[in-house]
């Protein structure tokens, strides 16, 4: 703990001499007004781009001086695309390979997990895939690829993905009603109100209430899913500002697949089910409620020296009743032969998460920098989970499930058991400064010092590791007014359980991202383009040691080792071409390999391309889109499944119908491309059949 102190210190040091340096750099000059609205509003650019992000580095900069892969889904481009939920938007990112066999979603980039996300920059760590986030409530989403241990700490090297909440700017009443109508009676309601809530609008408000209600192409599945969404911003002064906001989300979702379907009859061959095929029945569900509150806080100074204080509070509740199939089909009568497992459970979860930092430019030597430091909080808690198991097997003289006709039934003889509560908490301190070495030359760097503590209530498996030092660099050097070259090293760590022969907990894994790349801006910061080459490694991974035990255990003993290394590249355009065309391309490409030389992750594309181009004329729009994904597999030998390369199209028309008025129809695989979404050992489950969706929205 001591040097923890003392590195904060010499953190602490460094962002004093650089506060003094803004001090006297600049006269004093009064500080004005402020403008502390985001000009990254893109619900009112319109646009395929943004004008700067803070996802990477916490600094504002612009896409072509961040000195990483990054991506930006604009709430004109979710809309374009009908995209409504943060599952949804992960089938639609270049370099994310998914695999989904029920509600949940193993989903990786550059080879590795995606195992957090961030809304408005604050991480969460808690399982999140199944509760499928609806989209009506952000107003875009920043992906940073690779490592972002900069500000997240813990977690794998694969992509940090950032949910921006829309905020209440407006100065006048406004808003819209958005109804949807589509495939498989799937029928929802938006209502989305900004209002200023005083006469000179410096105080704001804003209301957004979804009811959405949706079978699906699986039979028995039905799924119904409640928003509601409140945020008041106030300037209180010229200099402060104040945001409050919470929100609600509930989704309720029965006919539910735990796994997949068998990949294999009792002769060996593959089996070839129906797309609607489903292994459950009626009664059972997969409920997800959260729960959100959150306040923002920014205080600017003179030279605009300002310091922004962050809060979240997240409550969790899961509620599932599962049932699932293991084994094999008998070819002539379509009978299972394997076990029936039945699953329940109840579960909550809280987080809370506190960011406050000082953001100080100034200018030195004729040339503008800044240094941000700062502290943060997470805390995420199992306060309860009460679990429930059960199992039943099958034979041929007592078949428990009919292929041919699949409807399994319910399991009532369950063995109940609490799961331990427990509780992981991380405490940092970071520093980050961006220094203008030249006119056109550009230094990002900085550090963050990590304090991760896992406990659980019974004293087994706590574990912390303390001082954990996670450095960025990246420097950007501008050929031009609209090219820029960058290169950048970055990392991330994750702890891990395993032990030494001595009992000590390894160290976290490590994962080091270096990357290169050219960047492109062009038409007033309308397109966006990107050209990436990167190099992942893990460093520091768990291998058992043969024959070697933990001291006083029959517990096996672990050394720390290589890891993985993933390599490939990345190319992405983004924008408005001319006043009539935007366009959305990207391509990723990588391979990854483990210590002896394996392939990693083979269930994960090698290659993903997704394109979407929208034309405008006049008052019609058109659009059309491709998603490929590159061949993946799972298995060897006789037991290996594979799901070949295959491309998805989708396109859109939208027709204004008057300047309140907009009438939208989209289809998602026009060509009916049967392709499975997930495979595993011996389960298959399949993807989402041609569908079609339209919206009328009506704003005001």
């Amino acid at each position: 703990m001591k040097s923890f102190n003392k590195k904060i210190l010499t953190l602490s040091l460094f962002a004093a001499f650089a506060l003094q340096s803004n001090l006297v750099a600049k006269d004093a000059k009064s500080l004005g007004t402020v403008d502390v609205v985001s000009s990254n509003d893109t619900e009112t650019t319109k646009s395929y781009t943004v004008d700067s992000i803070n996802s990477a580095t916490k600094l504002t900069l612009s896409l072509k001086d961040t000195p990483q892969s990054v991506t930006v889904f604009t709430n004109q481009k979710m809309k374009d695309l009908g995209i409504t939920s943060y599952q949804d938007i992960l089938s639609n990112v270049t370099g994310v390979s998914l695999s989904r066999w029920d509600e949940r979603l193993k989903t990786s980039a550059r080879g590795f997990t995606i195992d957090y996300y961030k809304i408005d920059g604050m991480p969460t760590y808690s399982s999140f895939d199944e509760r499928d986030l609806d989209l009506s409530i952000f107003d875009r989403v920043e992906i940073v690829r690779g490592a972002n241990g900069l500000l997240t700490g813990a977690g794998n090297p694969g992509m940090s993905i950032n949910l921006i909440r829309k905020r209440a700017n407006s100065k006048e009443l406004k808003g819209n009603v958005t109804l949807k109508g589509g495939s498989w009676d799937n029928y929802s309601a938006t209502v989305d109100i900004s209002t200023p809530l005083n006469e000179k609008g410096t105080v704001r408000g804003r209301f957004v209430a979804k009811q959405e209600n949706k079978d699906s192409f699986m039979d028995y599945y039905e799924k119904e899913n409640e928003i509601l969404y409140g945020v008041v911003d106030m300037d209180l002064t010229d200099s402060t500002y104040l945001s409050v906001g919470a929100s609600y989300q509930n989704l309720d979702r029965s006919g539910i697949r735990w796994g997949g379907l068998p990949a294999f009859y009792s002769d060996g061959s593959k089996t070839n089910f129906d797309t609607s095929d489903i292994v459950t029945n009626k009664n059972t569900y997969w409920n997800a409620e959260t729960k959100s509150v959150f306040a923002d806080f920014k205080q600017y100074f003179l030279n605009n020296l300002s310091f922004n204080l962050s809060f979240s509070h997240n409550r969790y509740k899961n509620e599932s009743n599962l049932l699932y199939f293991g084994g094999v089909v008998d070819k002539t009568t379509g009978i299972g032969q394997g076990s029936i497992s039945g699953y329940v459970n109840e579960d909550y979860e809280k987080e809370n998460n506190i960011d406050a930092y000082i953001s100080a430019p100034f200018e030195l030597g004729g040339l503008d920098h800044e240094v941000l430091f700062g502290y943060t909080y997470n805390s995420s808690k199992s306060k309860y989970n009460h679990q429930g198991s059960a199992k039943q097997d099958s034979n041929l003289g007592n078949p428990l499930i009919n292929f041919r006709n699949i409807n399994l039934d319910s399991i009532d003889n369950f063995r109940y058991y609490d799961g331990t509560p427990n509780k992981t908490t991380q405490k940092a301190a970071y520093i980050v400064g961006k220094f203008s070495l030249l006119d056109d030359l550009k230094l990002v760097t900085g550090a963050r010092l990590t304090n991760w503590k896992y406990t659980e209530d019974s004293g087994e498996n706590n574990r912390e590791f303390e001082n954990e030092l996670t450095p960025y660099v990246g420097v950007i050097y501008n050929i031009d007014k609209n090219h820029s070259i960058y290169t950048s090293y970055t990392s991330i760590f994750n702890p891990q359980d395993e032990k030494t022969q001595s009992g000590n907990y390894l160290d976290p894994i490590e994962g080091k991202n270096y990357e290169l790349g050219v960047k492109g801006e062009y038409f007033d910061g309308k397109l966006n383009t990107s050209l990436t080459l990167f190099r992942v490694e893990q460093d520091n991974v768990a291998s058992a040691i043969d024959g070697v035990f933990v001291e006083g255990t029959s517990d096996p003993a672990y050394k720390a080792a290589e890891g993985v290394t993933s390599k490939g590249f990345e190319f992405d355009v983004h924008g408005q071409i001319t006043n009539n065309i935007n366009l959305s391309f990207g391509i990723a490409n990588y391979e990854a390999k483990d210590a002896n030389g394996d392939k990693h992750n083979t269930e994960a594309s090698r290659t993903t391309v997704n394109l979407f181009a929208k034309y405008k004329l006049n008052d019609l729009s058109f659009g059309a889109g491709l998603n490929y994904k590159s061949k993946y597999y799972t298995g060897e030998g006789a037991t290996k499944i594979t799901q070949d390369a295959f491309t998805l199209a989708n396109a859109m028309i939208a027709y204004k119908i008057n300047k309140n008025a907009n009438l939208q129809f989209n289809v998602n695989n026009i060509f009916d491309k049967e392709y499975y979404t997930g495979i595993g050992k011996n389960l298959m489950s399949h993807g989402t059949p041609r569908n079609a969706t339209l919206t009328l929205q009506y704003s005001f």
